[in-house]
This record gives C-alpha cells, structure tokens and sequence, in this order.
C-alpha cells in the first residue's frame, strides 16, 4: 500500500500546515523553559570565584580564596548529574504519560529550585556548599527533563518544510539565557560595586570582600526562576501533540479535535486507520528489542555519540571561560580587584563571547538549518572547531602574549560560533525527528544524557587538565595538570572524533516524521530510514 494512503489526515495537515501563529507560540512556550536552562547551568560560572572569596578565605595568603578542588567539582558539576537523570526519566514519562502531562512538572522543578539555590543556608561553609549542591541536583533533574519534552514537542507540532528551523529555535533560546546570565551579572555587581566600595585584595584583602557580596550570587542564582514562572500557564494550556494522542494514546477523536483548534481547520477522527497502524506489528516493537536494534541501532549510537563528543568540549569551554580569560591576561589578576568587581569582569568576558558567537551561531542554525539540512551543517561544525582548537593550541605561547589576545579571543568565539552553527544545535534536532513517537521522548532523553555524561567529563576533567603543569602556579588544592595548551588539543582530537561519529546520523531534512521513522507503513511497507544502505547525506 502506498505511503500517502496510510498516513493519517491529522498529522498530514500538520506535516502540510503553514507557517502560523501557533508555531511561533509553541517556540516561545518551549523556548522559555530553554532559557532558563542555560541561565541556571552557566551563571554557575559567574560566580564560583566569589563563593571562593567569600567561603574560604585564607588570612594572609598572597591571592584570594577560591573553593577546594571537590567543592568546584561538586558546585559546577552536580547540576549536570541532575540533568542526566532527569533526561533519562522524564524521557521515558513523556513516552508513558504524554508530552504535556509531564511538561509542567519539570517547569514547576525549575522554578522552586532557582529560589531554593539562592537560599542556600548554613552556619559554616561547608554547610552552605552542600545545600547549594543538594538544590541544584533537583534543579539540574528538572532542566533534564525540558529537553526531550522541549524537542519532542516542537518537533511534533511542526510542518515537514520548517520542522528543523523550528526546533533549533527553541534551542537557540538557550543562547539568550547565556547572555541573560551574563547580563544580569554585570547589572547586579555593577549596583553592588558602587553602593558598597571596597579596597582591591592586595591593598586590604579582608576589606575587599564586603559582608553584601554574599547578596550578589544568591540574586544572580534565583533570577532563573522568572521566564520559567511567567511560561507556566501558556504550557498548562498547551494541547498534547497530535502525535502522542493517535500513536501512542491511539485516540483519534481527540486528536482530531485538539489540532481542528490549533489549525482552524475542520479535521476528521480517522479511528479504523489509527487502529490499523498502532496495531501493526512493524509499529509495535519495543526500545529493547532486536528490530529496534536493527532500524535504529546505529542512529540512536550516532546520536548518542556525536553528543557526548560535542558536550566534552562545548561545556569545558564554556565553564572555564574565566580561567582562559584570566590566563590570556583578559581579566586581570584576582589579587589586582574586590570580590564583586571580579564577578563584573568575568560577567563582561561572558558577555562579550555570547554577544559576538554564542547567540549569532546559534541563530544561522535556524536560518539554514532547513536549507542545509543537518548533516551538513553538523559535519561543517565539528571540522572548523576541530581546526580553530588546533590554531589555538599549537601556538598557544604566541596568543598568550599582550598584542595578540585580542586573536585569541577571536579565535576562541569562534569556535563557540561553529560549535552553536554546529552540532550543539543539530545534536538537539535530530533525535526528536529520526525515531518512533513512542520512543521518540525516551531517545531524545536517552541522547541527551549521553550529551550531559560528556558535559560531566568535560567540567571534572578540565578542572583538573587545564591547571599548569608548574606546581607553583596552580590553584590552591589542585594538582599540576597539562596545561591549558594541551587541553586545547585534547580537546580538538575529540572533535575530531565527531566528524567520524557524525556518518551514523541520517540525514531528515523535509521528510514527515512518520515517513522518518515507518510508523506510517503497512506490514509490507518500507522507508528509506530501513532499506538499503544507511544513506546519510542527502542525494
């Protein structure tokens, strides 16, 4: 039986559906939840230096307080643990309960976490650490959940023409929220600053970290829960995806009337040919299964992959900014500034690379994203970081010295520009679009805990590397690492790694979801996705 007789009338008028208000709403909602993760996960970066001074300052010491190497690890890493078990269940929540049904929840998490982190008590330093930490693992499990759902949702709702635009645009949201973190920093220290002047440490290291510093992260921390809050009851309002309610909930009735609204257009309930394909046994195999194995075995290793290789350099870049900047001479030294002026510095460096090559890359992804298709665009990517890691590393004595920085910070946005033009974005998109709607949450969630184990390695692992391999001039507590010279090229062979992982991925650009994953065949029916040779540039 052909293809275009099995798929159903509702999801067909989505797949054909153009461009409405609707579907930049869905981003808006969907986008929102994003922002607010990449706020939360990175302001993080923003002021781990002044928890340091404030924490554990050492009377007399020459430089100012910085956490001990297991406090860092734990302060910038435990939110990720939280994500990765929080992909991996609510994952499999929206697969079981519905996309909706889950969707507030994960928000609600956010939300009481942001305000819980800034909160954070304790009579000793210890004590405030480990709260700290305890809230941002619940707020980490519920920013896990934002990405299958996000993803799955958008990717459900779109048309088969702009689908790849549209999902990646509420990825892109998450550059915002990096320059919302970065922002906020700069206008919260920039007040403090001057209401409360301090001395710099080396001219009264005591006086240099005034009693009101401690405001200045807690009110960074909490201002995350804002954008989730004022999106809650546009979420509440959300109808379920077409896709969940006739393939996996199997109700064609409500299906047909909850897109009749969203389309005002008039659709009807096609329950014998819902029954038919939910029925058939090619769309009834389970993530475990050996015809799961053999469909979309090596898809789900690829993007599985290529996302944990992507996440170990995007997110030690991104954590370790300050030490980079603070090697390079961009931001002076700690000992030449009060505790909150640091922040300030560290929130302009932010700022700056988010202004200038996070958000512009993250929006080319949008724009041809639909025109490359994400192959393309994921491939190109992984090359040029690969290339700038390497131009960066090799002469990396050259871009240390004062006339060259300025390259250096070039160079260096620039990868984050590739990086966001890049995998970063089509690692999102792809696993919302290549496997079944049962499954398709679960994947994603499956994929995106593999992106964050990466993330893991990445943030412990650079922690420890990047320090200098002269024990005098590491920071306190740490052992000597490789040096930043060499995590640089450690870090550009394992984007090289990704060119290779990225064959796995097929291509999906300007196909219906149903057409992607066989869910609209009959028992005799094949689709490209199966058949033949596992193509996957676009011919």
């Amino acid at each position: 039986m052909a293809r275009e007789q099995q798929q159903i009338g509702v999801l067909s008028a989505l797949d054909a559906a153009k461009t409405q208000w609707y579907h930049f709403t869905a981003i808006v909602i969907a986008g929102m939840g994003f922002f607010t993760d990449a706020y939360d996960l990175f302001c993080i970066s923003l002021v781990t230096k002044l928890l340091g001074r404030i924490y554990y300052h050492v009377e007399g010491a020459p430089k100012p307080g910085t956490l001990p190497p297991n406090v860092a690890a734990a302060v910038n890493g435990v939110a990720f643990v939280g994500t990765l078990t929080g992909q991996l269940f609510f994952g499999w929540l929206g697969d079981k309960m519905g996309r909706k049904r889950v969707y507030g929840i994960t928000l609600l998490l956010m939300v009481v976490c942001s305000i819980a982190s800034g909160l954070s008590f304790g009579k000793s330093p210890k004590g405030v650490m480990a709260t700290l930490c305890f809230f941002r693992f619940w707020l980490g499990f519920g920013i896990g959940g934002d990405y299958p759902l996000s993803a799955t949702i958008m990717s459900e709702y779109s048309n088969k023409k702009t689908r790849g635009a549209f999902v990646a645009a509420v990825f892109a949201m998450q550059g915002f929220g990096i320059l919302g973190g970065g922002i906020v920093a700069l206008i919260v220290s920039a007040a403090f600053d001057h209401a409360f002047k301090a001395p710099a440490y080396s001219v009264n290291a005591l006086a240099s970290t005034v009693p009101q510093a401690d405001y200045v992260w807690r009110i960074i921390l909490m201002f995350g829960a804002f954008p989730a809050a004022m999106t809650y009851y546009w979420r509440m309002k959300m109808p379920e995806t077409a896709r969940y309610t006739a393939l996996v909930a199997k109700n064609a009735k409500q299906a047909a009337a909850d897109m009749s609204k969203v389309l005002n257009v008039t659709l009807e309930a096609e329950e014998e040919k819902v029954i038919k394909l939910t029925t058939n046994q090619t769309n009834s195999f389970g993530l475990f299964s050996k015809e799961f194995a053999k469909r979309h075995g090596l898809h789900l290793l690829g993007t599985t992959t290529t996302w944990f290789l992507l996440d170990i350099a995007f997110y030690s870049q991104n954590l370790f900014q300050k030490d980079i900047f603070s090697a390079i001479g961009w931001i002076p030294p700690a000992a030449t500034m009060n505790a909150i002026h640091e922040v300030y510095k560290i929130a302009r460096a932010q700022t700056l690379i988010a202004l200038c090559s996070t958000v512009p890359g993250y929006w080319f992804t949008v724009a041809f994203i639909d025109k490359m298709g994400r192959f393309a665009i994921q491939l190109m990517g992984f090359f040029f970081m690969t290339v700038f890691m390497f131009a960066l590393a090799i002469p990396y004595h050259h871009w240390t010295l004062k006339p060259n920085r300025i390259g250096f910070v070039v160079m260096y946005s620039l990868t984050f520009f590739f990086a966001n033009f890049g995998p970063n974005a089509t690692t999102f998109v792809v696993p919302a679009e290549i496997f079944p709607a049962r499954l398709r949450s679960t994947c994603h969630g499956i994929s995106a805990a593999s992106g964050k184990a990466g993330a893991i390695v990445g943030a412990f692992g650079f922690l420890y590397a990047a320090q200098d391999r002269d024990p005098a001039k590491t920071d306190a507590g740490y052992p000597p690492g490789i040096g930043i010279r060499y995590s640089l090229i450690m870090l550009g062979v394992i984007n090289f790694f990704g060119i290779l992982f990225t064959f796995l991925v097929p291509e999906s650009k300007g196909k219906s979801l149903e057409e992607l994953t066989g869910e609209n065949e009959d028992e005799a029916g094949e689709t490209e996705l199966q058949s033949g040779p596992h193509r996957t540039v676009p011919v």
